[in-house]
């Protein structure tokens, strides 16, 4: 499905300066990045443009500061430091967003030049779309470029707010998200099958709803499972469940059996007495949960069940694990099938959040087809809802 909006290859940047949104979103651990995997992403727009003769001007979020001001362990500093660790160039940081200082600094990019502004959301009128953060940030630069996947889908002051002053296009990886994430619904190889799992039905009724229209195959893991048990007349015991979506979720499995979609749930469950690093697990089947356990991840016979079935598929789409995974003897089932991904010759969408950190905890991001920076952009777009960020760009 071809991209509608126009990207930075449609417009001359040469000599021009480019504001662009990124996502520095990264992990740190006493100000060091722990994962470059979103600053590395950023660097084909970034080496296009500059190759260009545009003039760079970067921005971005990381974490989710007060919006009182800075917050020095929350500064895009270190960002800066990996982009030009990674690259090799030259990038220039500013302490500063929407100051004086940050305006001398802009103005001061020339061609060629990579500027990092300080995080946007120091300033709590961005996450509010502030028509006056969105005219400083305009006000910067000649050309706006939304390359920030993982924020696409949110109307702030850096995402949106500069295509309302000056053009604005998507970069690279922007485009590559939008048309892979897609494309895998609009024709997909088939056996399509979809992996779904996470902790609530509830926060993904919509990606459900949709992937039974149009996978072959739809395999529930993680804590949703267990209001799909309730929803079949199972005991869950204290697992994690959403008693007001029990309805619901026995709407989906009446739809799914209506539509041809099969869907396969936990036939076995690791369970065990607390949540906790020392606690204790032992498999139990799907319809014998005890009343005062809880359950923490697939079974065995389930993570083969499940395996089988990604063995034989052209597509899969994946998106949440299928246990407590942060715990090592609860990361079994969400190991396995990730390697039984990461080992077919399917093609393999990784959509964003805790799978992406499942997929790296266990080495196996370069045996995926295509990783999805954003979580929730892409959850929404799986759904069919339009990214407020690229509709703001200009159109094709």
């Amino acid at each position: 499905m071809a991209f509608t909006k126009k990207t930075v290859r449609d417009i001359d940047v040469a000599g021009k300066k480019v504001i662009m949104r990124v996502d520095f979103n990264v992990p740190l651990k006493d100000g060091v990045i722990t994962d470059d995997t979103r600053v590395r992403a950023a660097i084909p727009t970034i080496q296009y443009l500059k190759e260009q003769g545009a003039g760079i001007i970067l921005m971005s979020h990381l974490g989710r500061p007060s919006g009182e001001g800075p917050e020095p362990e929350l500064t895009l500093k270190p960002a800066a430091e990996k982009l030009a660790e990674l690259t090799g160039y030259d990038v220039k940081f500013v302490d500063d967003t929407y100051g004086e200082k940050a305006a001398e600094a802009c103005a001061a990019v020339k061609p060629g030049d990579i500027l990092v502004l300080e995080n946007v959301r120091f300033l709590k009128a961005e996450k509010k779309n502030d028509p006056e953060v969105a005219k400083k940030l305009a006000s910067y630069a000649d050309i706006f470029v939304l390359d920030a996947f993982g924020t696409a889908h949110r109307a702030q002051g850096s995402v949106v707010g500069p295509a309302e002053y000056i053009p604005a296009v998507a970069g690279f990886l922007l485009e590559k998200e939008v048309d892979t994430l897609t494309g895998i619904f609009a024709d997909p190889d088939r056996p399509f099958v979809a992996v779904v799992g996470g902790s609530k039905v509830s926060s993904k009724i919509g990606v459900l709803d949709h992937l039974i229209d149009s996978a072959d195959t739809l395999i529930i893991g993680g804590g949703m499972a267990y209001t799909f048990f309730l929803a079949q007349g199972y005991s869950v015991g204290t697992s994690l469940q959403e008693p007001d979506w029990v309805e619901r979720a026995g709407e989906m499995l009446k739809k799914a059996e209506a539509k041809g979609c099969k869907i396969l749930l936990p036939v076995d469950n690791v369970v065990t007495d607390h949540f906790g690093e020392d606690a204790v697990g032992e498999v139990v089947d799907s319809t014998q949960i005890p009343d005062d356990r809880m359950g923490m991840d697939i079974g065995p016979k389930t993570t083969e069940l499940y395996c089988e079935a990604v063995k034989q598929a052209a597509t899969v789409f994946w998106n949440g694990p299928m246990g407590v995974f942060e715990i090592d003897q609860f990361a079994k089932g969400t190991e396995a099938v990730a390697r039984a991904i990461a080992d077919s010759d399917c093609t393999s969408i990784i959509g964003g959040g805790d799978s992406v950190a499942a997929i790296n905890k266990f080495g196996l991001a370069d045996k995926m087809s295509w990783i999805s920076t954003g979580g929730g952009a892409s959850m929404e777009l799986v759904e069919g809802k339009a990214l407020p960020g690229v509709e703001a760009l200009l159109d094709a």
